[in-house]
């Protein structure tokens, strides 16, 4: 059963490692050389990337003194687990007080984990009541994307995260179909090694459902849980304009493809990361939206980085979080720091790769987030990520995570800001779909208003801006 996790936390990898996991990349893939190095060197192992020569070996004992011609390197498989919402960590202590005192009723949705997956289908005609109040679009100037562009139609942004409610009544429309690929009847129909993967994948769970994770509030407040994070993210995407429901994404006419890798205790792995953003490309994404990151760990990086260097040559784009900080103990808070100078920089935003875009956070006054990591290299640009309203699961929306009357968390993150540059990228590329990726990202960044904030600390000295789109 998965959990239903509601976003206060980000993906972070860690130095930690799985009992003795590693992740071999090899310089062939001559499959008699891969079998005889595990053959010599026991334990189990799996493919991780037929693409990338790299698999996942078990191993009996530490890998560190295994040198092997065969061999390019072998790296740890990191532990994924989520980092803090700001705004929890801000409030936590309070949270706790509060509840000390009695849990509230909570607002749970009568849904079911896992369920299976709807048809869309034809919904009403009329403004969406809840736009009005989605700060952040109006900030970005959506609604001249929505008026002068097909509104990333055409466009598929996959979203690796904590999977996605694909049932959801104002994303049921936007989520990516497997057209290859034949309903419930059990059989690899395109052949592409995943069973009926109509909207996407769980590699956490590994099925074809990859839905989002659910959870209670004290375990949100104690174990480090994300719940709707991944269907937050989704909504700010590609939420469906002018259905007479909730709010409206930057791009409704682009497509959700949901790819879950974060598992029901908020943990994951670097190859399942990988797996993912392998998936995302073999099957037709433009975009990748990774609101996720964590610290730089030298060669155990390299398996992610090419990764994302496979979308790269594949002409996908990789827009991604900047990160939120670091927790300042004493004030009990996140504050941002300049990952292109830091010692420990943030990964994947510092790879700063030819298909990646990092993301800033700014709030409603276009200042830069006080928990919003930056950096005038690998940072590109500020988008909105302080009270982000958008699609959480059991179709309800949100922006605030904890309500608990004079005590508040809201949706804050350089993860919410990544999604609007995800969204908007498909805007620009709908516009002309012959266009190279890189034509794509130097149009979105040409776009950017000039904002006084991140001046010096991101690389167009801007935020995210549709109001120049023609």
């Amino acid at each position: 059963m998965k959990l239903w996790i509601a976003s206060i936390f980000a993906v972070c990898i860690t130095t930690n490692v799985f009992s003795q996991e590693y992740l071999v990349r090899f310089n062939s893939d001559n499959i008699d050389v891969q079998k005889s190095f595990f053959s010599r060197n026991g334990g189990k192992f799996e493919l991780v990337s037929k693409e990338g020569n790299l698999y996942k070996w078990i191993s009996d004992s530490r890998a560190d003194g295994v040198r092997d011609s065969s061999v390019t390197y072998i790296a740890k498989n990191k532990k994924i687990h989520l980092f803090q919402n700001p705004s929890i960590v801000a409030n936590r202590g309070a949270i706790i007080e509060e509840l000390k005192k009695g849990m509230p009723t909570l607002d749970a949705p009568a849904y079911t984990d896992n369920p299976e997956i709807k048809t869309p289908g034809i919904q009403a005609s009329g403004l969406d009541p809840l736009f009005k109040s989605s700060w952040g679009m109006f900030s970005i100037d959506a609604i001249n994307g929505h008026n002068k562009t097909p509104q990333g139609k055409g466009i598929v942004v996959a979203v690796t995260d904590t999977g996605v409610d694909y049932n959801h009544v104002d994303l049921i429309n936007s989520m990516w179909r497997n057209k290859s690929e034949i309903p419930g009847n059990a059989i690899d129909d395109d052949k592409n090694g995943f069973i009926d993967d109509v909207v996407g994948w769980d590699f956490s769970a590994n099925d074809n459902k990859p839905y989002d994770l659910s959870m209670d509030l004290m375990d949100i407040l104690l174990s480090g849980g994300n719940p709707g994070h991944g269907t937050h993210v989704s909504g700010v995407i590609a939420s469906s304009l002018n259905n007479s429901l909730g709010t409206a994404g930057v791009a409704p006419q682009a497509q959700i493809m949901a790819l879950r890798f974060i598992g029901e205790k908020g943990e994951g792995s670097t190859d399942a990361a990988i797996k993912s953003i392998d998936y995302a490309v073999a099957n037709g994404a433009n975009i990748i939206n990774a609101s996720w990151g964590g610290e730089a760990g030298d060669e155990d990086d390299k398996p992610l980085k090419e990764a994302i260097q496979r979308a790269e040559a594949k002409g996908v784009l990789f827009v991604v979080a900047a990160g939120n900080g670091r927790l300042d103990q004493a004030a009990g808070k996140s504050n941002g720091f300049d990952i292109d100078t830091d010692a420990k920089p943030v990964v994947p935003a510092v790879y700063n790769l030819p298909n990646m875009i990092g993301v800033a956070a700014l709030d409603s006054s276009d200042q830069l987030a006080e928990f919003s990591n930056w950096g005038k290299n690998s940072i590109k640009l500020g988008a909105p990520g302080v009270k982000i309203l958008s699609t959480v699961p059991g179709d309800r929306y949100q922006d605030t995570v904890v309500d608990l009357g004079s005590i508040k968390a809201t949706w804050d993150g350089t993860s919410m800001a990544s999604p609007f540059v995800a969204g908007a990228l498909a805007v620009v590329w709908s516009q002309d779909l012959t266009q190279s990726a890189p034509t794509v990202k130097e149009r979105l960044l040409s776009l950017t208003a000039n904002t006084s904030a991140v001046a010096g600390k991101v690389a167009t000295s801007g935020r995210l801006d549709l109001h120049s789109v023609k």
